[in-house]
């Protein structure tokens, strides 16, 4: 049996109860947190009696804040005077530790750790893990993690849990935690959501146009899957035609400003995480 105690808080919640199916596949002694009515009947389906987010704290060595970034905050805060001194606290995103939504004491640790998901070309077989869009259930997906507080020592712990909640897990890499805010929110969300929020828009478009719904999905789907190797290099001989070239380069400067890169300034980076953060206005 692991010796290491982990305190899952939200475990009923949609990311809790992807993290509790796997934590059961492990010898980690688990206490899941949850206060709705919902979760805990989602763990009762599961077997797992829940338990209040002040047993839980009190039972562990290790907290996972399968939270709300707007929640982190204020849970952690009722929660603090529970903490010992050597605690390692887990995020599933940086935007709460870089915001300074965990408590501001040298004697704890601070892993953050998040998944990159399945790749498109991730080469599953099995049908069911090629409909495992997020990971963590059949297909095999890498990770980014970073010790952000504490002992050099305790990223092996981190780094072990991560893979764990995670699993099936192929790399992992390590990232500073302003790395792992570059990669999200700006890289998968500012960026690489907008750009394909924009491509189903204009999907949406030809089809309002007369293209017909099948064949406008199809064509820009498998077009998809061959624009990602050119662009990504993953095919000898990877390149675009001449004349796609020529539409591209006369495209994103009617598409996009030349300024686009901005989303990349500190600036902008705190911003979007001081909104992430911030709860709702009840």
């Amino acid at each position: 049996m692991n010796t290491t105690r982990i305190a899952l808080l939200g475990a009923g919640g949609k990311m809790g109860c992807r993290i509790t199916d796997n934590l059961l596949k492990t010898d980690y002694p688990v206490l899941h947190a949850e206060v709705a009515d919902r979760g805990r009947a989602a763990l009762a389906q599961r077997g797992i009696a829940a338990v209040s987010p002040e047993e839980a704290v009190d039972g562990a060595d290790v907290l996972i804040l399968a939270l709300p970034d707007n929640r982190i905050r204020q849970v952690v805060a009722s929660l603090e005077g529970r903490f010992r001194p050597g605690m390692m606290l887990i995020a599933l995103d940086i935007a709460a530790p870089l915001a300074g939504d965990l408590p501001q004491r040298d004697d704890l640790t601070y892993f953050v750790t998040h998944p990159c998901h399945p790749s498109v070309f991730g080469g599953e077989t099995d049908p069911e893990a090629q409909l495992d869009f997020f990971g963590g259930t059949k297909a095999r997906q890498n990770i980014v993690c970073s010790l952000v507080q504490g002992p050099e020592e305790e990223y092996a712990k981190g780094e072990a849990i991560a893979r764990a909640i995670y699993a099936p897990v192929g790399d992992s890499h390590r990232c500073t935690a302003e790395q792992m805010a570059i990669l999200e929110p700006v890289l998968s969300e500012t960026v690489l959501g907008t750009c394909l929020t924009i491509v189903r828009e204009a999907m949406d478009h030809a089809v309002g146009m007369g293209v017909p719904e099948a064949a406008a999905r199809d064509f820009l789907l498998g077009h998809l899957k061959v624009e990602l190797g050119i662009v990504f290099q993953l095919f000898p001989g990877a390149t675009f035609s001449d004349g796609a070239l020529k539409a591209i380069a006369e495209a994103k400067r009617s598409i996009f400003r030349e300024d686009w890169k901005k989303v990349f300034d500190q600036d902008a980076i705190s911003e979007s995480i001081r909104k992430i953060t911030t709860p709702p206005v009840a």
